[in-house]
């Protein structure tokens, strides 16, 4: 049986009236850019998180450059982060000049390690930018903790995980400022590229909303140097309907991990996702560890059944970031990590059925590895 590692058809087959409906009705007021639609699901985010200020913009990418613009981050300085996580946590760092400075994970989490950031931090260091990765938060109490020793910013990278919380707090509401994404395969997705900001003190949204148009708060009269970095109409009239439904898609999700974890159960060379004490996992990606990885990748390949790794190289590896010195013996975990992470499919329309199929597959593997 093929099984997809994400349907986002099964997931319009479900709400395709309303977001038929909310289309419909931008194209017929021509209203693309800014505007009720965008206005409201900023409100909408800002009611959800029940704290902050959010602010709509482009992408994901955009929300991480416009957070760390707005806490003034720019050439010279260094900005503390993972080197597990999708390139744009340390891509956003280098375009604004900075260096991105890795700091190791914890191996069961695989969000940054606490223990390992402040042995970073120089006088140059001027933030720390956690992601809260797979769907799980970091363990923002201790890194709070060594910012306030040394006087530094916090940005969560949120990009996937907006329904999580920490000790009951959401995610996006754990710092002074957070990045959200909206790219269609994150827990709430639009039909294309999208994200927000979100920002606990007025002066840093007012910083991110002019920065986001130009620098202008009146129409051709630019205070700061800014970029365009709007969220289109579409893409909020798209995010206004699913919003709706995230809580419920996220229990779902947390059941589909559930049943993945309880079956695995029975299969000791499977290392399944821990949810650390205090956080409440939302399951963006269910990620096991197993022996022999890529030989599981290419079974299930062959099977047309979905798989994925995140990540396969960490970032403080990638040839770009070559000059900073880094090798294979810094940041051991995640380099172990990479080596041996897979994600299954994870959707909230995913049946018992498939998910039977995967875990059939990944005994199939783990029964053939043995014998290598």
């Amino acid at each position: 049986m093929p099984v997809p590692m994400i349907d986002l058809r099964a997931q319009y087959r479900r709400i395709k009236p309303e977001l038929d409906a909310a289309v419909a009705e931008v194209f017929e007021t021509q209203g693309f850019v800014g505007g009720p639609n965008v206005e409201k699901l900023e409100r909408g985010i800002e009611s959800y998180l029940g704290a902050g200020a959010a602010i709509a913009c482009a992408s994901g990418t955009d929300a991480l450059l416009l957070s760390l613009k707005a806490l003034g981050i720019g050439s010279g300085d260094e900005v503390i982060t993972t080197p597990f996580t999708f390139f744009a946590t340390a891509g956003a760092i280098a375009n604004l000049g900075a260096k991105p400075v890795f700091a190791d994970i914890r191996p069961d989490s695989f969000t940054i390690d606490p223990d390992c950031i402040e042995p970073l931090v120089t006088p140059r260091t001027k933030a720390i930018v956690p992601v809260h990765l797979y769907g799980q938060c970091a363990d923002m109490e201790a890194i709070h903790a060594v910012a306030a020793r040394h006087g530094l910013a916090v940005l969560e990278d949120a990009a996937q995980a907006l329904g999580a919380r920490r000790h009951g707090r959401p995610a996006c509401t754990l710092a002074e400022m957070a990045a959200i994404s909206f790219y269609p395969t994150k827990n709430l997705g639009g039909a294309g590229d999208g994200g927000m900001v979100i920002a606990q003190d007025a002066a840093l949204a007012e910083r991110v909303r002019l920065l986001r148009a130009h620098g202008a708060d009146t129409t051709y009269i630019h205070t700061i140097v800014g970029t365009n970095s709007r969220l289109d109409a579409l893409q909020a009239a798209v995010l206004n309907v699913k919003r709706t439904h995230l809580d419920e898609w996220n229990a779902e999700r947390r059941a589909r991990a559930a049943y993945y974890t309880e079956r695995f159960a029975e299969i000791p060379e499977v290392s399944v996702p821990v949810e650390c004490p205090g956080n409440f996992h939302v399951y963006h990606q269910y990620v096991i560890r197993l022996p022999h990885r890529d030989e599981a990748r290419d079974l299930f390949r062959a099977r047309d059944v979905g798989c994925a790794v995140f990540y396969p190289r960490p970032l403080h590896l990638q040839e770009c970031f070559r000059g900073l010195g880094y090798s294979d013996r810094d940041c051991p975990h995640a380099v172990q990590a990479s080596r041996e992470v897979l994600a299954l499919p994870m959707y909230p329309e995913l049946v018992p059925e498939q998910q039977d199929e995967v875990i059939a597959l990944v005994k199939e593997h783990v029964a053939g590895a043995a014998v290598l």
